[in-house]
């Protein structure tokens, strides 16, 4: 399973595309995605799949994959990349509801979580985690104390200076 970063629906991702006037992507390293940007493929992806526990699960998300050209003087404005958007929702009958997932060429094809700062529609690394912890016998972790608040708890603390603990 992946972990989300703070999720964008299709709807919300529509509703951000209202109020702004130029489309910018930045990556999880703060660059930018280039302005020339093509939006190749509008879709959905599902996956059927069962956990370590054994429960089978289905996760299903909106696809946008980002291209890049050498047309240079291309620009997706944010009125045809909703134009689009409606499109697809009406060929293939996809639901505003479904969260928005990226595909964008790094080193392989990355696939990102999307948000918005207000400014740029943030493109955000995914990790991926356990559905069945409880199931498959990974050890909670263990909390992290620091050295400094051992003994003080208890109201002293045996490594003062004077004390010879150490």
């Amino acid at each position: 399973m992946l972990l989300n970063p703070p999720v964008m629906t299709l709807k919300d991702l529509k509703s951000t595309l209202q109020g702004i006037e130029t489309i910018i992507f930045q990556k999880p390293d703060e660059s930018f995605v280039p302005l020339h940007f093509h939006i190749t493929e509008v879709g959905t992806n599902t996956r059927n799949f069962i956990d370590c526990g054994g429960t089978v699960r289905e996760e299903k998300r909106v696809n946008l994959q980002l291209w890049e050209a050498a047309d240079f003087d291309h620009k997706l404005s944010p009125v045809k990349l909703i134009s689009i958007i409606e499109s697809s929702e009406k060929s293939l009958g996809i639901s505003a509801a479904l969260t928005v997932e990226v595909e964008y060429q790094s080193a392989t094809i990355g696939r990102y979580g999307l948000d918005f700062d207000g400014r740029h529609f943030q493109l955000k690394a995914l990790r991926t985690a356990c559905l069945a912890e409880d199931a498959c016998g990974i050890p909670q972790q263990k909390p992290k104390i620091k050295l400094t608040e051992l003994g003080k708890s208890a109201g002293s603390s045996c490594c003062e200076p004077g004390t010879k603990c150490c």
